[in-house]
């Protein structure tokens, strides 16, 4: 029971763990007492969770039925042998619905794989099934979703950040041992640092996004959730390289994150912004995140006030560009390639218009309509044109700080997870919940969320991590440090 009242449920296993149960009772047999946990307790019946929106049981136990022969074998299986895992509902898996938490797309089954899904299974991984998310990737809460709220398992009366909810909430609630989700403007970082996980946002290029529904093309990135520093460095190692089916990824080598995870970080600098800590930012955070600081600080590390000036104009940066992105991505949904089509329609344009009105919730309307009217003709320059602009500053702030340090650390969110329903009808105050992660998303570096302590009333609470481009080695080496903390 937490301090809130509210029945709550410990995290998941450990990806070594689960490689270990795999081992010694089979991939199988642990695939299915996932399930059972899932059975149990996701669903209006158990917890009410509602982490995940579809199972792939079959595909799961086909997998798990190949690792086991492998390790019998004695072959190796891959460094996720056997560990149970699940995808934001907003990568392609064949077999399973892809809705991206969407009316327009109910029932499309892609007839291909994302990459990061095939890069999973080679490594051994099982993938249990698709996660809630808000609708299209667009929300700070998960309360957007066609198909219900996710609860925080830390406070069911919480929410668990978005939009990649669901996935943060399947590793808090023990659902799987690590997840899959997609980070726009924060949506890996904030639902991880409101559910007391460990989220990561690898560098623009770093991840392929090739069978992600995409919502900002500039923006969006995959990244892991685990319970620890350690499972994530195991985690993008799997996920990172360069992919010939996406133009975006980099061509460059992926380093050894474990390996650098043995390197100690004495001696690296540490830059805290000032932005980051001035009105609106909760006490308790504050006072966590200046503790997790000066933790730092005895193991070694230099601490540099640093200034990123330009960090108050990333929010209305990033939701004009953002929304012009996503209202040209989302043209695609009409009615003729995808999902449900207006039965009642009697002209192609009423089809278009019928099902996009029905098949698009009130957030996925509000933005298409915003960025439909920063990309039409007058309004381009005042305001597509100068938040690309504002976007080039606010990254050339961050070039200025990596010159000076090797990482920079801050507060994740403003506040702990905030109640169900408390900002759905205020989009602004919904908007601010990601004040700190829009910068470095605009940026295109990497970022992490790692839990460094909780509320009076048992909320977590996360330290947002940054590096500079491809320099991931350097962002987990500071995690494992703060993790290591254990505040």
């Amino acid at each position: 029971m937490s301090a809130t009242g509210e029945t709550t449920i410990s995290t998941a296993n450990s990806i070594a763990s689960a490689r270990e149960a795999a081992r010694q009772h089979t991939a199988t047999m642990l695939a299915e007492r996932y399930y059972g946990r899932i059975a149990e307790l996701d669903g209006e019946h158990g917890l009410g969770i509602n982490s995940f929106l579809a199972l792939s049981r079959e595909r799961a136990l086909a997998q798990a039925e190949r690792v086991d022969g492998l390790l019998a074998r004695g072959e190796d299986a891959g460094p996720l042998a056997g560990v149970p895992v699940a995808v934001k509902d907003v990568l392609a898996m064949r077999g399973a619905a892809a809705t991206a938490g969407s009316k327009i797309l109910a029932g499309w089954q892609p007839s291909y794989d994302a990459t990061v899904v095939s890069r999973l299974e080679a490594a051994g991984a099982v993938i249990l099934g698709k996660l809630n998310c808000d609708e299209f990737a667009m929300g700070s809460s998960n309360e957007n979703s066609a198909y219900g709220v996710v609860r925080n398992p830390r406070a069911l009366d919480r929410v668990p950040g978005g939009s990649s909810g669901g996935s943060a909430a399947a590793v808090a609630a023990g659902f799987a041992a690590a997840t899959l989700g997609s980070d726009t403007g924060g949506s890996i970082r904030q639902p991880a640092a409101f559910c007391g996980v460990v989220g990561v946002l690898p560098t623009y290029g770093r991840v392929s996004r090739y069978g992600l529904i995409a919502f900002a093309s500039s923006l969006d990135r995959v990244g892991p959730f685990t319970t620890s520093v350690n499972d994530a460095a195991t985690m993008l190692g799997v996920l990172a390289g360069k992919d010939s089916r996406d133009a975006t990824s980099a061509d460059r080598p992926v380093d050894d994150y474990l390996g650098a995870l043995a390197e100690p970080v004495a001696g690296l600098k540490i830059g805290v912004p000032e932005e980051y800590f001035g009105e609106g930012l909760d006490e308790e955070i504050k006072a966590a995140v200046e503790r997790t600081i000066e933790g730092l600080q005895q193991q070694g590390c230099e601490i540099v006030r640093i200034s990123l000036p330009h960090t108050r104009y990333a929010i209305p940066a990033y939701y004009v560009v953002a929304t012009a992105e996503a209202s040209s991505n989302l043209s695609r949904f009409d009615g003729v390639r995808f999902g449900p089509r207006a039965a009642e329609a009697k002209t192609l344009a009423q089809m278009f218009k019928l099902t996009r009105e029905a098949g698009f919730g009130p957030e996925v309307k509000r933005r298409i309509l915003l960025g439909t009217y920063v990309l039409s003709a007058g309004y381009y320059d005042a305001y597509y044109k100068k938040a690309q602009q504002v976007r080039s500053l606010v990254a050339r702030d961050f070039l200025d700080a990596f010159a000076k340090v090797d990482a920079i650390v801050g507060p994740m969110t403003p506040t702990p997870a905030f109640k169900l329903g408390e900002k759905v009808d205020d989009p602004v105050a919904m908007y601010l919940a990601d004040v700190y992660s829009v910068a470095a998303s605009l940026a295109g570096i990497c970022g992490m969320s790692v839990p460094c302590g909780t509320t009076r009333d048992g909320l977590p609470i996360g330290v947002q991590i940054m590096a500079k481009h491809f320099d991931e080695s350097t962002m987990l080496r500071v995690g494992l440090a703060v993790e290591d903390l254990g505040n």
